[in-house]
């Protein structure tokens, strides 16, 4: 019966028996033949088939809300019962933002590998919105984000500071000084991430405090990195994570410029839905507290 409704989930969550089958590496026969199994029991239609979609019927929203309640009180039992102390499932899933995900996570998953190597660690890795738009969603049950802790639905718990600085190439030179103005900054040639990005919301958060309201943004690129190997070639500018740069700045292949009078600052959090606890959510948390600075 479990199985069933892990099934039903994943259906529900990506409107595709395709998806769903992907996700949960068994066939799309069986993902088909589970539905009609419970959609029988149950004296039901649970999903409404289109030639190239499918969608769930007002019986099959009432239903994912109890197979939400009913998953997550089984995840209780486990951890209650189950995953004590350093006994882990086998597969932790987990969310984090982007600029997490490449520069500050890695390093503690391989560590984290060494002492629990039986224990598979499923990643997803996308923009803050994103990631926070998982958990609410139930595909993710936590993750680590740069959200601006404002959604009541949702838990956030500090994690580590983190400082967004202007940077360009090391070999720009079409500044005469290396400390700017609020005035340039608006002038400036300014490479940003797109929306959703948390990077961003934090930037306009903090810009709207100085009255700036208009930057001359010449491109939008999806990831840091798409960023940074773009600064490398240009004489534009960007707004990113020391935690980002803090290897190009060594290997002097960027360059800090200092905005007069703004310091632009954030905290990364661990974010979970508002009420949702599990025992190894709360060891994982503080396997990274422990160990993000070895």
């Amino acid at each position: 019966m479990n199985h069933k409704l892990k099934i039903f989930k994943s259906v529900a969550y990506h409107s595709s028996f395709t998806k769903a089958a992907s996700q949960l590496f068994i066939s799309q026969p069986a993902i088909s033949k589970a539905i009609r199994t419970l959609e029988d029991e149950y004296k039901t239609t649970f999903f409404l088939r289109k030639r190239n979609s499918i969608e769930l019927t007002a019986d099959g929203k009432a239903f994912l809300s109890y197979v939400n309640r009913i998953l997550d009180i089984q995840t209780e039992m486990e951890n209650q019962f189950l995953n004590k102390k350093e006994a882990f499932p086998d597969q932790i899933t987990f969310g984090v933002s982007t600029t997490v995900a490449n520069y500050i996570i890695p390093k503690i998953i391989a560590l984290f590998n060494t002492q629990f190597p039986k224990v598979n660690l499923n990643i997803e890795s996308e923009n803050s919105e994103e990631i926070e738009n998982l958990i609410l969603n139930q595909q993710l049950d936590f993750g680590i984000t740069e959200g601006k802790n404002t959604n009541r639905k949702l838990q956030f718990t500090k994690f580590i500071k983190d400082e967004i600085v202007l940077v360009t190439n090391t070999n720009n030179n079409t500044l005469k000084k290396e400390t700017i103005n609020t005035k340039i900054l608006q002038e400036i040639p300014l490479v940003e991430r797109e929306m959703g990005s948390g990077t961003r919301e934090i930037i306009y958060d903090v810009f709207k405090t100085q009255n700036i309201k208009k930057l001359n943004t010449t491109i939008t690129l999806n990831s840091t990195e798409a960023i940074k190997n773009y600064l490398y070639y240009s004489n534009s500018y960007a707004l990113l994570s020391i935690n980002a740069v803090r290897e190009d700045l060594i290997n002097n292949k960027l360059k800090i410029i200092d905005i007069k009078g703004i310091s632009i600052e954030r905290w990364f959090y661990f974010v979970s839905r508002t009420g949702y606890k599990s025992s190894v959510m709360d060891y994982f948390e503080k396997f990274i507290r422990t160990n993000h600075n070895f």
